[in-house]
């Protein structure tokens, strides 16, 4: 196998002439000028960012699904962004004619509201004055001897659906129509009750606690940070410029997903956005705890600090290079996936990472040329004096594992592969609503209500379209599919040759039954000879939705593992080495599922995990575990060149054991994060991708990977024969290898 010279294109970006540059006593003051310029005229653009979401329904379905297909052919008949809340109004001895006089008074004021469509105009999405009628059930224009066809069997219930417009800055306007919709029915009195729900009132609540990310999330990861930096440096001053840094990376990224979100037709939603966020911000801090590390052992051995910086430029960027470019093909490859909002993802996430390594590889080493030594203050780096990874915590790790290195990665390869087997408890085939949040919302609350008194699918029907010809064919063969409320099933209008028809499920309409419902009517549809029959709705875009994840785990997981091989086998220029690398971050990724679904279960009580959960766990911590391995071995590799393989596996333990400690609690504490937010699915990713980078720097890394080394030896760069020669030089000059460890000057 041919592999590229010793430094490979990917990685030789950075090299002397180009660190040099940037360190500069004249340059870098004008790089300083012109990135503080570049931050505010684009960071200014990431106020912005909301305004460009795309947050209705098409932008995060899978485009080739049914649901979807069925989804524009109603556009003729309905706006789909048009979602109803439905208001239950309940009276335990049952609902009397004072009550029917306050709900019709609360209708005259609900049409008043901002933001729910008026049937006093031409309808929905332009539909004619003729088709007004059809719609008529579901407008909030009721009167009160309409009402009677909307109370419970039990006469105990009466409710009202009010159609909310979310366009594409629906998703904020959300809350606040659902909170005036609440402030005019809980203003009865009487003993009558009111509660709402239905998708906008679920709408809503989401909406709220994504509201969150821009915020909550934000603040605090930089508290995390904030501390683990602290605790890190020991300064009360160079922890400033990674954060200032940091943060810089995030108004910076906000800016760039803007731009091209508004000029590039680049689809960002909520969930992209603040998950953009917490990866710049980790990520970023990552890259600038090993250019820092690094620059502090160069001015050990340099008096003066630019050329220090331009040496430590020189060997640290070609491992950030390198394990920026891991993550941001890694997150590409998302734009596989079918359903939009993961596809949307990955370009989002990718190209806040290639800001965060700008800012990181190009303005952190400004700031800190220009501060100078004194921001290390009081542990000044001197001339001369040694560094402490010769002695100091990872050092003696390494030692002792240098006694019986196989015994101990059988060991944990053992203990990781038990704990693997947890996965066995994962329940990721979706969350119904009820299950969706860590924390009880009105929403969910007033969809116990609406079950109790109406038809479990109520609010939510099935919803199919096919040719108008075949109207009566598709009406009766729906109503005998089992599961649907027979009496339900009637067209809702016709146009252009298509027809509209709706049904009530008679189980609730995020149920498994109501999954097996859709499937059966889909079955039956597709049977029908020129009906051209589609069956969408909520429950079908559920479904459709948790089938396209599946697929998309099965096909981006493996897409993912041959280009982080790939990317290894380049930067390392071996082939053992990168499979044995690729294989303990798998195993890493397995344990720390397995892990989390026994938390998940028997800790947490979560009901389940979202369809997409183990591709997004998956992409996160194997594109971002592998950074770690990567640290590791671009400097074991730089020390195996010059002192053989069992020392320059020792010395790379002992040089990047502190710093990607560092890294790896700084980026577990930015996830962990997002457990601050009441979403099952974030916080299962956030505790998830904790957990395995925890695993990745703390045993992985530092125990498995480490005793591989010693253990395989000059095999483990085959078939490279540099280490080899090195390993037969050291031989033969009989150093032991077991001396004083010292990094390469």
């Amino acid at each position: 196998m041919a592999f590229a010279p010793d430094l490979p294109v990917l990685v030789e970006v950075m090299n002397r002439q180009v660190a040099g540059w940037i360190t500069h006593r004249w340059t870098k003051w004008a790089i300083l000028a012109f990135a503080l310029v570049f931050i505010g005229a684009i960071g200014s653009f990431g106020a912005q960012l909301t305004s460009v979401q795309k947050n209705d329904i098409a932008s995060w379905l899978p485009g080739d699904a049914e649901s979807t297909q069925a989804l524009a052919k109603t556009k003729g008949f309905s706006d789909p962004n048009n979602i109803p809340a439905i208001i239950v109004f309940t009276r335990d001895s049952g609902i009397t004619g004072a009550d029917i006089q306050a709900i019709t008074e609360d209708i005259q004021k609900i049409k008043g509201v901002d933001g729910i469509t008026n049937v006093t105009t031409a309808g929905l999405a332009g539909l004619p004055e003729d088709k007004i009628d059809l719609w008529i059930p579901y407008m909030p224009s009721l009167t009160g001897a309409d009402l009677a066809r909307f109370t419970s069997p039990d006469g105990q219930a009466v409710q009202v659906i009010a159609m909310t417009h979310m366009s594409s800055e629906g998703w904020e306007k959300l809350p606040g129509i659902v909170t005036d919709l609440r402030k005019i029915v809980d203003a009865d009195t009487g003993g009558l009750k009111a509660s709402i729900a239905g998708p906008a009132a679920q709408g809503a609540d989401q909406a709220e606690a994504f509201g969150g990310i821009d915020g909550v999330l934000l603040f605090s990861a930089v508290g995390v940070v904030i501390v683990m930096l602290l605790l890190t440096y020991r300064s009360p001053v160079l922890w400033l410029i990674p954060l200032f840094c940091g943060v810089a990376s995030v108004m910076t990224a906000q800016g760039v997903v803007y731009l091209l979100a508004k000029y590039g037709d680049l689809t960002v939603n909520g969930q992209s956005a603040g998950i953009l966020s917490v990866l710049v911000l980790g990520a970023g801090i990552d890259y600038a705890l090993l250019l820092v590390a690094r620059y502090r052992e160069e001015l050990h051995r340099y008096a003066d600090r630019h050329e220090a910086m331009a040496h430590a430029l020189h060997r640290a960027a070609p491992a950030i290079i390198a394990s920026g470019a891991t993550v941001v093909i890694g997150l590409l490859c998302l734009t596989f996936a079918q359903m939009n909002s993961t596809a949307g993802l990955g370009p989002v996430a990718a190209a806040g990472i290639v800001v965060a390594l700008l800012m990181m590889l190009i303005l952190l080493p400004v700031l800190l040329v220009i501060c100078g030594r004194w921001v290390f203050w009081p542990f000044i780096p001197r001339l001369g004096t040694p560094t402490q990874t010769s002695k100091g915590f990872w050092a003696r790790t390494g030692t002792v594992l240098a006694k019986r290195p196989r015994a101990v990665w059988v060991g944990t390869t053992a203990v990781l592969l038990v704990v693997s087997f947890g996965m066995l408890q994962l329940n990721a085939n979706g969350l119904s609503n009820k299950d969706m949040f860590t924390s009880e919302q009105p929403s969910i609350a007033a969809e116990e209500v609406l079950a109790k008194h109406f038809p479990g699918g109520e609010g939510s029907p099935v919803a199919v379209v096919a040719n108008a010809s075949a109207t009566d064919e598709v009406v009766s063969t729906l109503a005998r599919v089992p599961g649907i409320d027979a009496a339900s099933v009637k067209p809702m209008g016709s146009k252009d040759g298509i027809v509209y028809v709706e049904a009530t499920l008679t189980d609730s309409p995020d149920s498994k039954a109501a999954f097996a419902t859709v499937d059966r009517a889909r079955d039956a549809m597709h049977k029908l000879q020129g009906a051209n029959a589609l069956v969408g709705g909520q429950t079908a875009i559920n479904k459709d939705v948790q089938d396209a994840s599946a697929a998309d785990n099965r096909l981006i997981i493996p897409i993912v593992l041959v280009v982080v091989l790939l990317i290894l086998m380049a930067l390392l220029r071996a082939v053992v080495a990168p499979l044995i690398l690729l294989g303990t971050v798998v195993l890493s990724f397995g344990a720390a599922l397995g892990i989390s679904a026994l938390v998940f279960r028997h800790v947490f009580d979560f009901a389940g995990a979202d369809s997409s959960f183990p591709l997004f766990a998956f992409v996160f911590l194997v594109a971002l575990g592998i950074d770690y391995n990567i640290f590791l071995m671009t400097r074991v590799r730089e020390e195996t060149l010059r002192v053989g393989t069992r020392k320059g596996a020792l010395i790379g333990l002992a040089a990047t054991g502190g710093v990607i400690t560092s890294a790896g609690l700084v980026l577990a504490g930015t996830f962990a994060a997002l457990a601050t937010l009441p979403i099952v699915f974030l916080a299962e990713v956030g505790f998830a991708v904790a957990l395995g980078v925890l695993l990745d720097t703390l045993i992985v890394r530092s125990v498995l990977v480490t005793a591989l080394n010693l253990d395989i030896g000059r095999y483990m760069w085959w078939p490279s024969k540099l280490a080899h020669k090195r390993d037969i030089e050291v031989e033969q000059r009989k150093v032991d290898p077991d001396d004083e460890l010292v990094p390469v000057g």
